[in-house]
């Protein structure tokens, strides 16, 4: 009980501290989120879309911080992280913030509903990468993955394996990414 408030503390002395889009990758580490830095670049553009067919990009965002998510059916850490990141997006997604699941690869449409629908995933989007171009470019190999991009569209930090999204340490993340 102790350790857990110290890395609290820690964690929420860093979202202060912070710059808008830092995040204390120590302090995420330590809580468990094993984030390593992101290169800081303006992220990929490429397109994905909804299961409509609808084009979406990146910059479609623009001025709201991300938790970008690679995910697919057939993964199963994926599926069980996920309940988490709806949890993550129910609390802070808005005009700040946002997470953005996409499915990469062939993933059959009624797979996905069949799944949001047993999860009861009822905030995420559902977002395609079939052809995985976006997945590509940031190059991601292995399932799930995660990167965080600031307001500005550049990323900050990146994780590959699943995560505990609703946690604390994940709050205060989520807090640090979108600090003014």
């Amino acid at each position: 009980m102790l350790r857990m408030l110290i890395l609290y503390t820690a964690l929420a002395a860093g979202a202060n501290m912070a710059m808008a889009g830092e995040v204390d990758l120590d302090a995420a580490r330590a809580g468990g989120i094993e984030l390593a830095a992101g290169d800081g670049k303006p992220v990929s553009d490429t397109p994905y879309t909804d299961p409509d067919g609808g084009e979406h990009r990146l910059s479609d965002h623009q001025g709201k911080a991300l938790l970008l998510n690679f995910w697919a059916t057939w993964c199963a850490p994926c599926r069980e992280e996920m309940p988490a990141l709806n949890a993550l997006e129910k609390q802070f997604g808005g005009e700040d913030f946002a997470v953005l699941t996409i499915a990469a690869g062939r993933n059959p449409p009624k797979a996905i509903d069949k799944f949001y629908a047993e999860a009861e995933l009822d905030a995420l989007p559902i977002l395609l990468d079939s052809r995985q171009a976006l997945a590509r470019d940031f190059g991601v190999v292995a399932l799930p993955a995660t990167i965080l991009i600031d307001a500005e569209g550049n990323e900050v930090a990146r994780m590959m394996g699943p995560a505990e999204w609703d946690s604390e340490t994940a709050q205060a993340i989520v807090t640090q990414l979108t600090a003014p």
